[in-house]
């Protein structure tokens, strides 16, 4: 049945949040989890998410969403309007279940055409300040036990929230602008740019040639890449771009592309 998956594999949960590890909020979602799944496989993707940034849990789950196995549960959670009217979600897109709050930390699956959304009722005992663990943790356990998707609520009546990384403009001059989306913790500064062929990247007064790896630099020294997801980055080997050149989410930056 579409939007169930075979209880005859072991199935796999993965955890997204902003919880950190510092405070028992995690253990306790593991332990409903696993009180409910009790064969799953918890896999921790990160809980060190920045507190409140919606935005970079996005785009961490794009990475990682569809490179696990079909009818893998990924429960993601950074919730700054939990308690609020904002709706609790449960997803089936290619393949995949995801679990998580109705404020775009879902694009990733959201925006693929065959997405299923339901809304999840929130229990009268749900504490306000805690749905990971009182209502998308139960949800995410039952999906990998086997329930249908369409068990665990009703279609969502309304359009869920949406967050799309921003296009990339081709100027009149024929370079690309575009911007820095995220820093990671090397301090790495990626972007929403792709490069064909070859170029170089103006950002912070500098012009940074593309190169093949980190070590085509000498320590210290900043340059620019193309990252695994496919995506210019600005680096510096060894170092923090990020530090070392102020960079910062949103800032403006030029691909020229070589010469054909």
């Amino acid at each position: 049945m579409e939007g169930q998956i075979s209880v005859t594999m072991r199935p796999i949960i993965t955890l997204l949040t902003d919880f950190g590890t510092a405070d028992g909020y995690v253990a306790e979602m593991k332990g409903v989890l696993l009180s409910h799944a009790p064969t799953a496989t918890l896999v921790d993707v990160s809980h060190d998410v920045p507190p409140f940034d919606v935005e970079a849990g996005r785009l961490m789950l794009a990475r990682y969403w569809r490179r696990f196995p079909p009818g893998t549960v990924h429960l993601a959670i950074v919730d700054p309007g939990v308690g609020t009217a904002r709706a609790a979600l449960a997803v089936h897109s290619d393949g995949r279940f995801l679990v998580g709050p109705d404020n775009g930390i879902l694009s990733p699956a959201l925006l693929l055409m065959d997405a299923q959304v339901v809304e999840l009722p929130v229990p009268v005992r749900a504490a306000p300040t805690f749905h990971g663990r009182d209502v998308f943790s139960p949800a995410a356990a039952s999906l990998a036990a086997g329930a249908p998707l369409e068990s665990l609520g009703a279609p969502l009546d309304t359009d869920p929230v949406r967050r799309r990384t921003p296009e990339a403009v081709r100027q009149a001059d024929g370079s690309i602008a575009g911007v820095v989306i995220a820093i990671d913790r090397f301090g790495n500064a990626l972007t929403n740019l792709v490069a064909f062929g070859g170029g170089e990247l103006l950002v912070a007064g500098l012009s940074l040639p593309l190169r093949r790896a980190y070590g085509d630099v000498e320590t210290g020294t900043p340059l620019a890449l193309t990252g695994s997801a496919g995506l210019i980055e600005i680096a510096v080997r060894d170092g923090s771009a990020a530090e070392r050149l102020r960079l910062v989410r949103g800032q403006r930056v030029v691909l020229r592309p070589a010469a054909r």
